[in-house]
């Protein structure tokens, strides 16, 4: 074993032990998947180049990604927008559906409801594009004056048959922790898979939940991106990219000094296979020469890691 895999096996059995989850009870060889991991790249259609959705499409896929990720927009006109992708050789990442402001966790009951039944066609909408999921994020700062307490509690009162719902769709509701500077609540990897299973177990059966990981939000949130990667484990479904807040803050993985090395470990550790998706600006006044440089870039930090 060299020093960077020594290195590597501790910093997973590490998080394992704090997490006191299943990987307390495998071997070093059974939690080791890096010969399965393969790096997917994915764009938001907002950070792609291009003037509009065609030349975008065309441009993500010259580039090498491999799918298209949708915001809300696309509710409701799945088959288009599948076939939007599908002509440009793509496949679909997630939905990036966000919080409905917040009204699924408002101190408002009367606002729970009407976004609840819009997020069940949002996991409709996935389930037609075949999409990884839709990334929910239960609410901003400013959404609610819910404590941290009450929305899990209250998470676990309606997510269980929606994430049923969305096992069945063929998909699944993907949290988002962010940093503190956007939301008070679910902050951390860990803290997404920690509710996940709890889902599940209230559920009675695994499946249609789970959480994903953000660059930008981790460089504020966790000690270590690898670390928060394997907590995420069988939850982690999807991966956001950008640099970190460095200047330029927040812009195209290698614009800034941030690395992805660390985390690009922690996803091959547990052979991860899912969208990794640009959601970022951009620093340079060429979108579409930063935009090759940083797959490029993104590429060699894979090979790296």
């Amino acid at each position: 074993m060299n020093r960077r895999d020594f290195f590597g096996t501790t910093a997973a059995l590490g998080v394992g032990l704090a997490a006191g989850t299943a990987f307390a009870t495998q071997t070093t060889e059974e939690m080791d998947k890096r010969a399965s991991a393969k790096l997917r790249i994915c764009s938001q259609v907002g950070p792609a180049p291009g003037d509009n959705m065609e030349k975008k499409l065309e441009l993500i896929k010259k580039y090498g990604c491999e799918a298209v990720e949708y915001g809300g927009e696309c509710v409701g006109k799945g088959k288009e927008f599948f076939q939007r992708a599908n002509d440009a050789g793509l496949e679909v990442g997630a939905i990036c559906w966000g919080s409905h402001g917040g009204d699924l966790c408002s101190e408002d009951e009367s606002k729970r409801q009407p976004g609840i039944d819009d997020l069940k066609r949002a996991i409709e909408t996935a389930g037609e594009m075949k999409s990884p999921g839709v990334i929910y994020v239960p609410a901003f700062n400013g959404q609610t004056k819910l404590t941290n307490q009450e929305i899990r509690k209250w998470l676990l009162e309606f997510l269980p048959p929606l994430a049923e719902f969305a096992a069945e769709c063929g998909t699944s509701i993907i949290f988002e922790p962010l940093c503190r500077m956007e939301a008070y609540f679910l902050r951390q990897v860990a803290d997404g898979a920690s509710i996940a299973r709890d889902v599940d177990a209230a559920a009675g059966k695994k499946g249609g939940i789970g959480v994903m990981a953000d660059f930008y939000h981790m460089d504020t949130e966790e000690t270590s991106q690898m670390g928060a990667i394997i907590s995420g484990g069988s939850y982690l479904k999807y991966i956001h990219l950008a640099g970190g807040v460095q200047q330029p803050r927040r812009t195209y993985p290698g614009e800034n000094s941030m690395t992805f090395v660390d985390g690009f470990r922690g996803l091959k550790y547990i052979g991860y296979t899912g969208f990794c998706s640009f959601e970022c600006g951009c620093a340079k006044e060429n979108k579409e020469e930063a935009f090759k440089e940083s797959i490029a870039f993104l590429r060699a930090q894979w090979a790296e890691a």
